[in-house]
C-alpha cells in the first residue's frame, strides 16, 4: 500500500523529492516504489520532465481508483487503531451504590462479551464527589442528578423510585403508603448525597423540616440502624431489592424518585472504551 500512497504524494506535490520529504523516505526509495507500482500494473503512470512530474494518460485513468483505494485503506487503519484502543482500554466511572448494585453488573457482563480486555475502575461516592471526579479527570464519566451538575453534559438514564425504610415496630409501618408529613418528627437517618438531595427537596416542598439525626454514606449501614430502631430513612429502590435486613419498606406520599443521569465534560475527549460503554449502558439499562 505504501506504493499507492507514494504515488498520490508525488502527484499531489509534483515532485519526487517533495514527496520523499513529506513521507520521510529518501528520493531513491520513492523512485523505487513508483517503479515497483508501474511494474505491478504493467503501465507507465508518471512522466518526468524539467517542469516536474505529470501523469501519463494511463496514470490519469487509474488515478481515481488509486485515490479510492488509499482512502479505504486509511479508513481501515483508523478503525484498527480505534479497536486497538478499545481492546486495551480502561473505563473509569464515578458511581453510586444503587447503580453499582442494580445496573452495572448485568451491563458489564454483556459489554465484556464484546470487549473482554477492557478494564473497569469504580469510584463510588455521591453527587458532589462524582462531580469533582469528573471535573478533575479522575473518572471519565459519572452518575449524578442533573440539578447537581449544571456545568456538565448529562444524559438521563434511570429513574428509580425512592421508598421509606421503617423499623417494623414503627406504627407508620402499618400504613400502605407513608405521608411525608407523618415523618416530620421521626428521627431521620439520611443518606449522604452531596450538595443535592431529592428527599430533602421533597420535605422542603411540603414545608417540612425533617429531624435529621444521622447522616451516613453507606446504604447498608443505614438499613442496619433502621432495623435497630434508631430512626427511618428514604432510600432508592435500587438498594432495597434482596436486602438482608428485617425492615418495612413503603412508598411515600407524595411519591419520590431519583432522576439519575450520566455526566461528563467532553464526550469526544473520553477514551473510546468509555464512549462505547456509555452507548451500551444506555441501550441495556434496567427499565
Amino acid at each position: 500500500m505504501n506504493r499507492y500512497i507514494a504515488f498520490l504524494e508525488v502527484v499531489t506535490r509534483g515532485s519526487f523529492s517533495k514527496a520523499a520529504a513529506a513521507l520521510g523516505y529518501t528520493q531513491s526509495a520513492i523512485s523505487q516504489m513508483i517503479a515497483a507500482l508501474e511494474d505491478e500494473v504493467g503501465v507507465r503512470l508518471l512522466q518526468r520532465s524539467r517542469r516536474g512530474v505529470r501523469l501519463t494518460p494511463e496514470g490519469m485513468t487509474l488515478l481515481p481508483q488509486i485515490q479510492q483505494l488509499v482512502r479505504q485503506y486509511r479508513t481501515f487503519q483508523n478503525h484498527v487503531t480505534a479497536v486497538q484502543g478499545l481492546i486495551g482500554g480502561e473505563i473509569r466511572i464515578g458511581t453510586i451504590s444503587s447503580v453499582t448494585r442494580q445496573i452495572l453488573p448485568q451491563v458489564i457482563r454483556g459489554f465484556e462479551q464484546q470487549y473482554p480486555q477492557v478494564r473497569f475502575v469504580f469510584h463510588q461516592g455521591d453527587y458532589s464527589l462524582n462531580r469533582q471526579w469528573i471535573e478533575s479527570g479522575e473518572v471519565d464519566f459519572g452518575v449524578v442528578t442533573p440539578p447537581a451538575v449544571p456545568d456538565l453534559t448529562t444524559i438521563p438514564f434511570w429513574q428509580p423510585q425512592m421508598l421509606a425504610v421503617l423499623n417494623r415496630k414503627d406504627p407508620l409501618a402499618k400504613l400502605p403508603v407513608v405521608p411525608l408529613t407523618d415523618l416530620a418528627d421521626e428521627p431521620y437517618i439520611m443518606v449522604e448525597q452531596g450538595d443535592y438531595s431529592e428527599a430533602l427537596n421533597a420535605f422542603k416542598a411540603k414545608g417540612i423540616k425533617p429531624n435529621i439525626k444521622f447522616t451516613i454514606h453507606d446504604d447498608y449501614a443505614i438499613m442496619g440502624m433502621v432495623e435497630a430502631g434508631l430512626g427511618f430513612s428514604i432510600l432508592s429502590a435500587g438498594v432495597l431489592d434482596r436486602m438482608p435486613f428485617d425492615v418495612a419498606v413503603r412508598p411515600t406520599d407524595p411519591p419520590l424518585s431519583l432522576h439519575l443521569a450520566l455526566a461528563f465534560k467532553d464526550r469526544d475527549a473520553m477514551p473510546l472504551a468509555s464512549q462505547k460503554f456509555i452507548d451500551y449502558m444506555l441501550a441495556h439499562k434496567t427499565k
